[in-house]
């Protein structure tokens, strides 16, 4: 049974709807990956995704984003079943969601130049970007793209290897936002990142998304970067969702065991100060009771 922590959310329109979905591996022996995962995430909001490693938190962004089927349950996209629709249907449906991965150079083809990488989205969609012709026009919505992100257009005709951890992520997102979609799931984007260019990063995302109307589902383990980008939180335990709530409330009221095992986890600087004090402040920025 999944947990409802804080005030309800304001009435707004659910823009991803999970419905029951279930997702088994294995025919002898079946694991339970997913199990009756039920989940709304609101238009223009940041939905945090948490839970320990192997809790099924990668298995159900491949299922909302249509790369596996669910066993059973649906995936409702600005109201349309993505289950029921013709995959010329759900190639057009695909434009508007789009995915950030974890190592952003594992995502990347490194014989291809910047320019291709962040045009594959917009070649494989729209045929006006194809061929020989389009290819003044790609390069200069490809240089726009790198701008919005922090980066140089002159970057275009570079490789991968010669950018640093950040700046690849950075092309990632630009990468991304090439068909302007609606919703973007960042798959642990700065787990891999130092600390000080993860906050760049997470500073770019909320950018983007306040001048886009982005819809982020943030897949994370880092409490700590979920408090700086989150407006609520459902927290993920052995495939099922134990606890959603507004954010604040989670890190400052959790009600379910599991979620209290979460932010016990959370280091502590100061060993004088009670551990779950210590962790809510540092995750709440107010003082533990």
């Amino acid at each position: 049974m999944t947990t409802t922590t804080g005030t309800p959310t304001p009435a707004r329109p659910a823009l991803l709807e999970l419905v029951g979905l279930r997702k088994e591996f294995g025919t002898r022996t079946v694991n339970v990956a997913v199990d009756d995962v039920s989940l709304e995430v609101y238009e223009g909001e940041t939905l945090a995704l948490v839970g320990e490693s192997g809790c099924g938190k990668t298995t159900l962004t491949r299922l909302l984003l249509q790369l596996m089927r669910p066993t059973s349950g649906s995936v409702h996209f600005d109201g349309r079943d993505l289950g029921a629709l013709t995959p010329a249907e759900l190639r057009g449906v695909r434009r508007q969601m789009q995915v950030v991965l974890q190592d952003p150079f594992s995502s990347m083809n490194p014989r291809m130049r910047v320019t291709d990488i962040v045009a594959e989205p917009l070649v494989t969609h729209e045929p006006a970007a194809r061929g020989r012709r389009a290819r003044p026009r790609t390069r200069k919505r490809v240089g726009e793209l790198l701008e919005a992100v922090g980066l140089s257009a002159a970057h275009q005709d570079r490789y991968p290897h010669e950018f640093s951890g950040g700046q690849r992520q950075r092309i990632s997102i630009a990468r991304a936002l090439a068909l302007e979609p609606r919703l973007l799931v960042l798959d642990e984007p700065t787990s891999a990142l130092d600390v000080s260019v993860q906050a760049t990063v997470l500073d770019l995302l909320k950018d983007l998304q306040r001048q886009h109307n982005l819809t982020y589902v943030f897949v994370s383990h880092n409490l700590a970067v979920v408090r700086q980008v989150a407006d609520r939180v459902a927290v993920m335990r052995r495939g099922r969702l134990v606890e959603v709530g507004e954010a604040s409330a989670v890190f400052r009221s959790p009600e379910h065991p599991y979620t209290r095992q979460l932010l016990d986890a959370v280091p502590v600087l100061d060993p004088r100060r009670g551990r779950r004090a210590a962790a809510r402040m540092s995750l709440t920025g107010e003082e533990g009771r």
